[in-house]
């Protein structure tokens, strides 16, 4: 490792009465380690690029947007949102299974081995500062907090507002409170802790831990290739990731906000295979932008064969108009990518905002 660049080891914090020890430390030498330097996170692969201002700009001024989102008549049948039965989810899926919801974009609500979890809740309208300034949902929510089943967990994988919602925060801690423990990568503990948040556990790439209440479950945060900022003075100041939840009968991958890199094979190594995947389909173009940050849904299905995921589901796609690409590629371009690589198109999953199956074994 370079001089002056060093992997930002977890320390839990002894007087913290919910952080309890970490289960398990895999820096080693077989892994990516993430990178820490001057203050800031780096991205250790060099399938990464840093977008310049002069991109972002080329991008905003100049790129021809193909999306053509119609209007919601149109959507309520090209992308129909859905009710959901949470009657379901009183009874929990049978062994070796688990039962999964996209409420749109990047989240999740997911249920395996007797733990109900959420992965980057966003429940409000507008992505951005307060909820009130940023890209406004195309798809409205299914969801609201005062619905939900009883949630053990959440796993948060960066602090972009789009997958870091303040208000959805909120509101989940007001209804469950200390019960709710919070994941995180390094550095997003104190945000929490400032909204109100207090079982919050913070994990470096390849650390482990688990719920109190479920020791068999084994929560683990894994490397993806992506950034944060949340502020004009916050770039890459905290980590980002991705997260396995692996269970004694099921197992569940979230992949969080990333472009694709040579982690995913470490993680399939270590942690497959997973009963399912949640990966990132959207936001891909244009690509001279998008690549480093955002993987297309082709790489998408090359992560699903990397991790060893029996099925995927596709998400970050369908929910706020942050690429390019015609808003119903992303599927087909997912079936595609699936069907190149000698796959089963029918194990890459798309589910309609507020869907609820069941995955694995009956």
């Amino acid at each position: 490792m370079a001089e002056g660049i060093s992997s930002h080891p977890f320390v839990a914090d002894p007087s913290s009465s919910c952080i309890e020890e970490t289960v398990g430390n895999r820096h080693s030498s077989e892994v990516t380690h993430s990178v820490f330097k001057n203050g800031r996170y780096f991205n250790p692969w060099d399938t990464w690029e840093d977008s310049s201002g002069k991109k972002l700009l080329k991008w905003v001024l100049f790129d021809k947007n193909k999306s053509n989102i119609p209007s919601s008549r149109e959507l309520d049948e090209t992308l129909p949102v859905h009710e959901i039965d949470y009657e379901a989810f009183r009874e929990p899926p049978a062994e070796g299974s688990l039962r999964v919801t996209w409420i749109g974009h990047a989240c999740t609500l997911v249920q395996l081995d007797g733990i109900t979890f959420l992965t980057d809740p966003i429940f409000s309208r507008t992505c951005g500062p307060k909820s009130l300034i940023g890209r406004r949902r195309y798809r409205p929510c299914p969801a609201k907090v005062s619905d939900l089943p009883k949630i053990d967990a959440v796993f948060i994988s960066h602090n972009h507002y789009d997958h870091l919602d303040e208000n959805t925060v909120r509101e989940l801690n007001q209804r469950f409170g200390e019960s709710l423990r919070w994941f995180v990568p390094l550095g997003l503990k104190k945000w929490l802790l400032s909204t109100g948040c207090e079982n919050v556990v913070e994990l470096d790439w390849w650390q482990e831990s688990r719920l109190e209440s479920h020791p068999g479950i084994t929560v683990a945060c894994t490397p993806n290739q992506h950034w944060s900022r949340r502020t004009a003075t916050d770039y890459c100041k905290t980590l980002w990731g991705s997260w396995v939840v692996k269970g004694p009968s099921a197992s569940f991958y979230f992949a969080g906000d990333t472009g694709y890199c040579a982690s995913f094979k470490e993680i399939g190594e270590r942690y497959g295979p997973f009963t399912l995947a949640a990966l990132p389909i959207g936001a891909y173009e244009p690509v001279w932008f998008k690549k480093a940050m955002h993987m297309s849904p082709r790489e998408a299905a090359q992560v699903h064969v990397d991790v060893r995921a029996e099925r995927s589901l596709g998400i970050h796609w369908g929910t706020f108009p942050l690429g390019s690409e015609f808003y119903l590629d992303p599927p087909e371009e997912a079936k595609k990518g699936m069907e190149e690589l000698g796959m089963n198109p029918e194990d890459f999953i798309i589910l309609q905002h507020g869907k609820v199956t069941v995955v694995g074994s009956s």
